[in-house]
């Protein structure tokens, strides 16, 4: 407990107040408000050698600088800017690391896109490793499935291009506040 700072009454969740949840939602708001710099900051984290003939933020930069010239709208502009940053979290689930990371913000379908577009590259590799490339046909039925199928061939896996000139991080950050401005944040779906 810090004493020049006020902090809640309660050691466990269950025993809070009122006041104290009041006195916690401004320092919620400022971490809200950071969000967008730690994005910014796992992005260019990002920018190191991994075997790719680019590294995973020109990838990233690649991707979204496709999405942006191809004039898809703001927030998938961003979600291609983005969704890989979940190699910087759990790169053995890094898809459901980054849509579960910008769900709060997304559409269901750009959610779904990033929750799932791990499994729908596979249709470019997995034969080279044993793994079924049609894996991602068990989600034919679903309302996103060809948004993901899109992404894949049109933004993703085709941005590992040394040659491609790709916008600047600089010139998606604008875009990335907007996209992640606290006002966004949605109630959690728990259904």
């Amino acid at each position: 407990m810090t004493a020049d700072r006020p902090t809640v009454g309660f050691t466990a969740m269950a025993d809070g107040t009122a006041a104290d949840y009041a006195l916690l939602e401004p320092y919620e708001q400022a971490e809200l408000a950071r969000f967008p710099d730690r994005v910014l900051g796992w992005l260019r984290a990002m920018d190191d050698h991994t075997g790719y003939r680019v590294t995973r933020l020109e990838h990233s930069l690649q991707a979204a600088t496709r999405a942006h010239r191809a004039g898809e709208d703001e927030e998938t502009v961003v979600c291609a800017l983005v969704h890989d940053v979940g190699d910087m979290l759990a790169p053995a689930n890094h898809s459901e690391v980054a849509a579960a990371v910008l769900r709060p913000y997304v559409s269901e379908q750009n959610y779904q896109v990033l929750r799932h577009h791990g499994v729908f590259q596979g249709v470019y590799w997995f034969h080279h490793v044993g793994a079924d490339p049609n894996a991602r046909d068990r989600y034919r039925d679903r309302p996103w499935y060809q948004a993901c199928v899109d992404f894949c061939a049109y933004y993703d896996q085709n941005s590992f291009d040394p040659d491609y000139d790709a916008e600047p991080l600089e010139f998606f950050e604008p875009m990335l506040r907007r996209v992640l401005a606290p006002e966004r944040v949605r109630a959690p779906d728990l259904g």
